[in-house]
């Protein structure tokens, strides 16, 4: 069967109410640059630093400007990271992006947490353009976040979009949080799954699933 594409304004035009509440953004264009700005040199004053010394003076220049891109999956806009990228297509086997790099900040301590994540669905008459679920990923990974939340952001997306059998996200991460700081273990490593559909109800589907994804992956760090 040829492929034919589904026309975005058709297919996600109904959907947007949908789309946008399923992405959770946050109103605004960007982030206050002059407020993160002055928080930085506040912080320099209050750990007892000099903001006007050489090594640090720019510093709540980089961080602004940082804080603007680690953030931008508050603010992205959904139906263009999909960009009419659902086609209407005759498969209905199991579709698995694995290893999908992320970089996330913990929001209760604002240190990064680093990791992988896997992907899979089960079409029901329609399929995501491939580039496009790492893009949901780094949608979802681009904001303060705790790795359970984010895994089912990923999975409700998903599901929401393209109405499939299924859809199973799991992810594992390394969180600084851990390893700087307080039980400082450098070699944990925390797994959060979501299984919607059939990877809940049907055991043999969600086994396929781990056994493609349990083959070996390079080490995180």
């Amino acid at each position: 069967m040829k492929n034919k594409q589904v026309q975005a304004k058709e297919k996600i035009e109904l959907n947007y109410d949908m789309v946008y509440s399923l992405a959770d953004l946050l109103p605004g264009e960007s982030v206050d640059y002059d407020l993160i700005y002055a928080a930085v040199e506040q912080i320099l004053q209050a750990i007892g630093e000099d903001p006007s010394r050489s090594g640090v003076k720019d510093t709540p220049d980089r961080v602004a400007r940082m804080y603007a891109e680690l953030m931008v999956g508050y603010r992205q806009d959904p139906i263009e990271i999909l960009n009419g990228a659902v086609f209407d297509e005759d498969y209905d086997e199991m579709v698995v992006v694995r290893d999908i790099e992320f970089y996330s900040l913990c929001e209760h301590h604002l240190l990064p947490f680093l990791g992988r994540a896997h992907v899979a669905y089960l079409p029901k008459g329609k399929v995501l353009g491939l580039s496009k679920i790492p893009r949901v990923v780094d949608m979802f990974a681009r904001r303060l976040q705790v790795q359970e939340r984010m895994t089912r952001q990923i999975a409700e997306f998903i599901q929401g979009v393209l109405d499939p059998m299924g859809v199973a996200v799991v992810i594992e991460g390394l969180h600084l949080c851990a390893t700087m700081r307080g039980v400082k273990k450098h070699d944990a490593r925390m797994t959060t799954s979501a299984m919607l559909g059939a990877f809940r109800s049907h055991a043999p589907t969600r086994q396929e699933f781990l056994d493609n994804i349990s083959r070996g992956s390079p080490p995180i760090l």
